[in-house]
């Protein structure tokens, strides 16, 4: 099994974008935008409006509510120069939560644009409000740059960013953040400061409409997974053997897991692919609470190959009481995470049934997740959405599907 997915060749999921499908902005509706049903034999054009009528009665909804920080920092070099630092993630194992929490100094690591002209020791970037923000640089490791920050007061790192900071805005729309993408690029329920991008699939949800959802008696959880840069990287490998899957930290509660126990005889339905796969990696957490490989001390880690290099699985009910147990006897009520696990074609999915997603770039591991629940099907459905003009990326349309390939 392992090999075979190593094998994949990411040329075969490669497909024609033209500039013009891609939605540069956002509908100023977010339930208006198109909703593609793929059915069992062909496919149908909604909208999200319409989305509790397409969701079966009972389902679970799965939301990621984390939060896109502003992490963007443009520090001024001279008159006619600037230096672009995109904050990345924590350095020296610090988590996300702390890193936002962090008052007057942290060391992050960090992309810098025009790093080549950072010849001074510091950079500075002021407000009128008085808050100033210097950036050391540190060492260079593969091109990104571990940066230390400091600044003086009571801000912790969230608000300084959220004051200095401007929107990170997905490269391939190509143009600078306005004001309103500091609304529009968060989901309605964003509350856990950390993400780079935000939870796409997630942005076409209002209040209202989750009242609808729940008048069909669907019960709706969160958790948080916090996404990394890394998913607008596209696999540049031949196969996907030499691609390294980017990690991404998540948290999970207690109360959750209780949750998906009682309903894993019902419809699981992640919106967005980070919701899937930190839902995913949730089995495979419990795997290795059953077989005594979680440390209590240590950020739980989900490996890149894990689910196809696994033999001997257990049940998914077997798996979320293991992992409860293990929470249980270290006496927490939360579990950080960190996952690698790729999700591709040959994939098992353990929980989950459904997936609520956007349209995602062409070669890449978004795509081949969305591949590993309904097959060579994906280039039909594309074409589809193409030829009924539907919107891609992330201020662009969605699709549902159901019937994820379980064992």
């Amino acid at each position: 099994m392992t090999e075979d997915v190593k094998k994949i060749k990411i040329e075969e999921y490669n497909y024609s974008l033209p500039d013009e499908f891609i939605a540069k902005y956002p509908l100023k509706n977010r339930e208006d935008s198109k909703l593609l049903i793929a059915g069992s034999e062909n496919f149908s054009v909604s909208q999200y409006k319409f989305l509790d009528e397409h969701i079966p009665e009972n389902s679970l909804l799965l939301f990621n509510e984390t939060k896109v920080v502003q992490a963007r920092l443009i520090f001024p070099k001279n008159e006619n120069t600037n230096i672009e630092i995109f904050c990345l993630e924590p350095a020296d194992q610090m988590d996300i939560q702390q890193a936002m929490a962090s008052k007057n100094y942290l060391i992050y690591n960090c992309l810098v644009g025009g790093a080549r002209k950072w010849k001074s020791q510091f950079l500075e970037l002021k407000t009128n409000s008085g808050l100033i923000l210097k950036a050391e640089k540190l060492e260079n490791i593969g091109g990104t740059f571990r940066v230390q920050f400091y600044w003086e007061g009571d801000l912790c790192f969230s608000e300084v960013l959220e004051e200095l900071g401007k929107i990170p805005l997905p490269p391939y729309l190509n143009r600078k953040a306005e004001a309103d993408d500091s609304k529009r690029y968060q989901t309605v329920f964003a509350k856990n400061d950390g993400s780079v991008a935000a939870p796409t699939a997630s942005l076409h949800f209002t209040d209202p409409l989750i009242n609808r959802l729940k008048s069909r008696n669907c019960q709706i959880e969160k958790l948080t997974l916090h996404v990394g840069a890394g998913t607008f990287k596209p696999v540049e490998s031949e196969e996907m053997s030499s691609h390294k899957m980017h990690a991404e930290e998540f948290w999970i509660s207690k109360e959750l897991l209780f949750s998906l126990v009682k309903n894993l005889n019902k419809n699981i339905i992640s919106v967005g692919t980070t919701s899937m796969r930190a839902l995913e990696s949730i089995y495979w957490l419990g795997l290795m609470a059953q077989r005594g490989s979680l440390e209590k001390d240590k950020i739980a880690f989900v490996p890149q190959w894990i689910a196809y290099e696994s033999e001997n699985t257990i049940s998914p009910l077997e798996s979320l009481t293991a992992l409860i147990g293990f929470m249980e006897k270290h006496n927490r009520l939360n579990l950080l995470a960190r996952t690698a696990i790729i999700i591709a074609p040959g994939y098992k999915f353990k929980i989950a049934n459904g997936l609520i997603t956007n349209f995602h770039q062409p070669k890449s591991t978004l795509l081949l997740l969305v591949a590993a629940i309904i097959g060579e099907k994906w280039k039909a459905m594309y074409d589809f959405a193409q030829k009924n003009e539907f919107r891609f990326l992330s201020y662009g349309d969605g699709c549902l599907l159901l019937n994820c390939k379980h064992d």
